[in-house]
């Protein structure tokens, strides 16, 4: 076997790390902005955004200057001890969620299992629901993680192959069915856990008044209602969480990708003390959740949010996206949805895959990644310039008008 390290970057990777991804063939070495470089010199716009988890884009000086410092002041301190920044952090973050209290976690599965566990011991000891006998409501298309417990209620069959038995407790409904989720309700379920806009699942917006329906029978039936916004949070959808453009206040706000602002994992589970509250010393914990260095990235983050700019940015020129967009449909696109700066292209079944369109525009200078084999979707930070953008909406245009 010859030495993978004389085949460059992309073979060690295939040689010795677990095939859990299919990337696109190229590899970066450095971003900034919007823009990235690959090894060979060549600069990409960036499209894919990580997953949401790249908002204020690559290497925004704002955050990269609180990781440093941070960094060679007091990294990792474990929660055995108290440190300067988690108090604040916790204060800033419920305040911008419009709540009282934090769970500080490191990535998006990982909050999504706290306010599972959350929504369970509220059931038990709140709601007086018998012991072991807590369900909870979720949504066809789902996509909260890869955890076991997660998949085990996962739609996705490449999800959950192999990979039972499974977590008992959980009721999958048809997403944007607020009667659906009424008829699965009965007086063991804890909570109904939903994304406001499915991103795994292709970017599938719901009908409008979806989501204050699932507040009102909520709040009737003493139901939690969980919002997992770890893609949709954050300004994504033109508004800093998108259960805000329905004026939608979940018990409980799941938060993770750009809150780390691109430079650490952070994720968080939001809400307030009537619930959060039920959780003691040894109940739950993370070594790495809430360390000072994710402190500082997330008050950062948080504080950049704080004027609303980036959200009305994202409002603005996600108008702008899928007004630039909207023209594909009929024309090599079955239709386009999204909300702020996120589109998921349905392509028409004659076009070919989305990972043969996404391969078409890295051949652009464009990055952006295919879901669920027909869906290209398109998440560009949200600090993009408006002539990159329309550069990026020019060559998806041409990339697909070229494949028809």
């Amino acid at each position: 076997m010859s030495d993978p390290e004389l085949t460059g970057p992309a073979a060690l990777e295939d040689a010795f790390c677990a095939h859990t991804y299919s990337p696109l063939p190229v590899t970066l070495v450095a971003g900034r902005g919007s823009w990235v470089e690959a090894d060979d010199g060549v600069e990409y716009l960036d499209l894919i955004g990580a997953y949401s988890a790249l908002n204020f884009g690559h290497c925004h000086p704002r955050l990269v200057e609180a990781a440093t410092r941070q960094t060679a002041r007091l990294s990792i301190t474990s929660r055995a001890v108290h440190h300067d920044l988690l108090g604040p952090f916790c204060r800033e973050l419920a305040s911008l969620c419009g709540m009282e209290a934090v769970v500080p976690m490191n990535t998006g599965a990982e909050a999504v299992e706290t306010a599972i566990k959350l929504a369970r011991r509220w059931a038990y000891t709140v709601k007086g629901v018998a012991e072991d006998q807590a369900t909870v409501i979720v949504c066809d298309g789902n996509f909260h993680g890869r955890t076991t417990t997660v998949v085990g209620f996962s739609s996705d069959p490449v999800a959950r192959e192999h990979f039972g038995p499974f977590t008992p407790g959980f009721r999958r409904v048809p997403f944007g069915d607020a009667d659906a989720v009424r008829r699965a309700c009965d007086d063991t379920t804890a909570a109904v856990l939903v994304e406001p806009i499915q991103g795994e699942a292709g970017v599938i917006v719901p009908p409008n008044g979806y989501l204050r329906a699932l507040r009102s029978f909520c709040t009737e039936a003493e139901v939690l209602l969980i919002a997992d916004e770890v893609q949709t949070g954050l300004g994504r959808t033109g508004t800093t969480f998108a259960c805000d453009h329905e004026g939608v206040r979940p018990d409980l706000l799941i938060l993770g990708k750009a809150l780390g602002g691109g430079i650490v994992p952070v994720s968080a589970v939001v809400g307030d003390w009537s619930v959060v509250g039920v959780l003691t010393p040894g109940s739950h914990g993370s070594t790495f959740g809430g360390n000072p260095v994710a402190c500082a990235v997330g008050r950062e983050v948080v504080a950049m949010l704080g004027s609303g700019e980036l959200q009305e940015r994202a409002a603005l020129l996600g108008a702008r996206l899928h007004a630039g967009l909207a023209g594909l449909v009929g024309n090599g696109a079955i239709e386009v949805r999204g909300r702020g700066l996120w589109a998921g292209i349905e392509l028409e079944p004659g076009l070919g895959s989305a990972r043969s369109m996404s391969e078409a525009l890295l051949r652009r200078r464009v990055l952006a990644k295919e879901t669920h084999g027909s869906t290209l979707r398109i998440a560009p930070p949200l600090v993009i310039d408006e002539t990159d953008l329309d550069w990026a909406i020019d060559r998806i245009t041409e990339a697909i008008m070229a494949a028809c």
